[in-house]
C-alpha cells in the first residue's frame, strides 16, 4: 500500500523568528510538506494561488491585508484550502471573525508542537479544530446561563442580551454604553460577538432578527 501524500502547508506570519519555527516544525514532520511562507496578507493570497496548499497556517495581525481578510479571499477563490489560525489573540471578537471568514481552526501560538501538527492534520481532513483554551471559550457560549433559558437567543451572554435589547430599540453604541455603564469599545466588541452568534452580517440584520423575536421594546 502506498503511503499517504504529505499535507502541503504554507505559513503566513509577519514575525521572522516565529515563522522560522513553524518552517522547521513543518519540514521535520514526515506528515507535512513545506511549500513556502509569507509575511503579509497579499503575499499569502498570491502564494496560495501559485502553490495550492492543503493548509495555511495564518496569523491574524499582519501588515497590509490582515489574516482574517486574507482568509476570506483565499476561501472565496480556493474553498478546498483549510485555514488554521495560529495567533496570540484569544479575544472573542478575533475568534468569531476568523470563523466567519472561513477558518477551520483556531489555535493559540503557545500551543505545543504536537498540538499544532494534530490541528494541521485535522484541518486538512476537513474537520474543525480548536485549541484547548479556545474550545473552552466556545463551549461557554453554547451553554446558556439560567437567565437565558427562556430567551430567544440563549447562546448570548447576559450582557449581550442587554445590549441586543437596546440595539433593537434603536440605541447607538454610545447610548448603550451610557445606559449600561460600559465603554464604547466594550459595546463594539459585544456587538461583533452578537452578530457572529446570531449569524447576521450587520446591525440592520441584527435589529430585524431581534425585533422579530420580540426585543427592542421602548422604555
Amino acid at each position: 500500500m502506498n503511503d499517504p501524500l504529505p499535507i502541503r502547508v504554507v505559513v503566513a506570519d509577519d514575525h521572522p523568528v516565529f515563522r522560522s519555527g513553524l518552517r522547521t516544525l513543518v519540514q521535520e514532520s514526515p506528515l507535512l510538506e513545506y511549500l513556502g511562507e509569507a509575511s503579509g496578507g497579499e503575499q499569502v493570497i498570491a502564494l496560495c494561488r501559485e502553490r495550492e496548499p492543503d493548509v495555511v497556517l495564518m496569523d491574524i495581525r499582519m501588515p497590509g491585508v490582515g489574516g482574517i481578510e486574507a482568509t476570506r479571499q483565499i476561501i472565496a477563490g480556493q474553498p478546498a484550502v483549510g485555514v488554521l489560525m495560529l495567533t496570540m489573540l484569544e479575544d472573542d471578537t478575533s475568534m468569531f471573525a476568523a470563523l466567519r471568514a472561513g477558518a477551520r481552526g483556531y489555535v493559540l501560538k503557545g500551543a505545543a508542537p504536537d498540538e499544532i501538527i494534530r490541528a494541521i492534520t485535522a484541518v486538512a481532513a476537513g474537520e474543525a479544530l480548536f485549541g484547548a483554551a479556545v474550545a473552552t471559550r466556545i463551549a461557554s457560549f453554547l451553554q446558556p446561563d439560567l437567565r437565558g433559558r427562556d430567551h430567544p437567543f440563549p447562546a448570548l451572554s447576559s450582557r449581550e442580551r442587554d445590549i441586543l435589547d437596546l440595539l433593537a430599540a434603536g440605541r447607538s453604541n454610545a447610548a448603550i454604553a451610557a445606559r449600561l455603564a460600559l465603554s464604547e469599545k466594550t459595546v463594539r466588541n459585544n456587538v461583533s460577538n452578537i452578530f457572529a452568534k446570531l449569524q447576521v452580517a450587520d446591525r440592520p440584520d441584527a435589529i430585524v432578527k431581534a425585533r422579530e423575536a420580540g426585543l427592542g421594546s421602548p422604555d
